[in-house]
């Protein structure tokens, strides 16, 4: 049970990553508060796409922590994982939109207080 949101976390990395590398620049536009005209420079694509795979990646990593490890080995790596997640949002909020702290960071943090409870 309390790794539902860790999973839901994860789902989200996951999702952003599927945004940032695949989605149409109209899409990616309305979810990161992007003028679309910024979307057209073929370097900004390039930068998404570096940006979708490590979010892919947590939200991977989060996932095999959950199956493949077991015990305290799982619970430190998980603890540890959504730290990491809400202090990068904390950044992102702060130098590039507000609501990465909600969006990114809230699910995270709350993850984060479950583990260290349960911990």
């Amino acid at each position: 049970m309390i790794y539902v949101l860790p999973v839901l976390v994860a789902c989200e990395a996951v999702a952003i990553m599927i945004i940032e590398m695949f989605g149409s620049r109209k899409l990616q536009a309305q979810a990161f508060d992007l003028d679309e005209r910024f979307l057209h420079q073929p370097q900004t694509k390039t930068l998404l796409a570096n940006q979708g795979i490590y979010n892919g990646a947590f939200g991977i990593l989060i996932l095999v922590t959950i199956l493949f490890l077991g015990g305290q080995n799982r619970m430190l790596s998980l603890i540890f994982e959504m730290a990491f997640i809400f202090v990068v949002a904390i950044y992102g909020s702060l130098t590039a939109s507000k609501k990465i702290i909600l969006i990114q960071g809230l699910p995270a943090a709350l993850s984060l207080l479950v583990l260290l409870i349960a911990y």
